[in-house]
């Protein structure tokens, strides 16, 4: 069964702490199967322009340097982990041409398309990247109940320091996607979610999410620096940016 659908989702951040925040927008996402041939929607493409369209190069190692479905298989070889047999990616669509993702997720199934692995791709506004391999201790299945931890080693908001740990959620079924990620660390901390339905990706679809969000990651992109705005007013503690850790993915 191949898999290209639309995630018209909404994305909800609330900031714990001294210094609080929260904010919630609608975003848009995809879910494809990488390695299946499908015919595609008029308006979206593979590794060309068009009005929607996803680029190997965007995910799977540095940014603008990716090896895409690639690299995600080479993740899980040399880890030594399941869900080789079906690799999905859920990440936001370039939009004219343009993107950022500050988290896009590598879903790794089996054969009984159970979630057996994720890879939580994550990038700053500075140009760097970060990946998380989420999994259980005993490789078993990936369910809603599920919670699977990682340590905060990349730097990814300037008033947010390197340390703490990550609680990640996913309930990933066939109508809906809903993530969570709980970020934990002494005296404050966040919660992030993002869920939305699932449809079949359209031309309908694609030309509906652009009439209702023609900037696509430029306004993501508007809204983070908006955010930090006001985080700086209210005296939030200000982290310049330190190097990028050596391994490009950790637990």
């Amino acid at each position: 069964m191949t898999c290209l659908d639309h995630i018209k989702a909404h994305t909800y951040h609330g900031r714990k702490g001294p210094v609080s925040n929260a904010f919630r927008y609608a975003i848009d996402y995809v879910l494809i199967d990488l390695a299946a041939e499908r015919p595609l929607p008029t308006l979206f493409s593979r590794n060309r322009f068009n009005l929607m369209s996803l680029f190997d190069s965007d995910h799977g190692g540095a940014p603008k340097e990716g090896r895409g479905l690639a690299w995600a298989r080479d993740v899980l070889k040399a880890e030594n982990l399941p869900g080789k047999e079906r690799i999905l990616l859920l990440a936001q669509p370039r939009l004219l041409g343009h993107v950022f993702n500050p988290v896009s997720f590598w879903l790794c199934l089996d054969t009984q398309d159970r979630l057996r692995v994720v890879i939580a791709e994550v990038s700053n506004t500075f140009g760097q990247r970060h990946s998380y391999l989420c999994y259980k201790e005993d490789l078993s299945p990936i369910t809603a109940q599920d919670t699977l931890g990682a340590q905060k080693i990349f730097h990814v908001s300037p008033f947010q320091p390197v340390e703490g740990d990550y609680r990640f959620q996913f309930d990933i079924r066939a109508e809906r996607i809903g993530i969570s990620i709980e970020y934990l660390r002494a005296g404050g901390g966040l919660i992030a979610t993002l869920v939305g339905p699932r449809q079949p990706l359209s031309n309908a679809s694609i030309l509906g999410g652009f009439l209702r969000r023609p900037l696509g990651s430029r306004r993501v992109l508007a809204l983070i620096h908006w955010q930090a705005v006001k985080l700086w007013l209210r005296k939030a503690r200000f982290r310049p940016c330190p190097e990028a850790p050596q391994s490009d993915i950790s637990r």
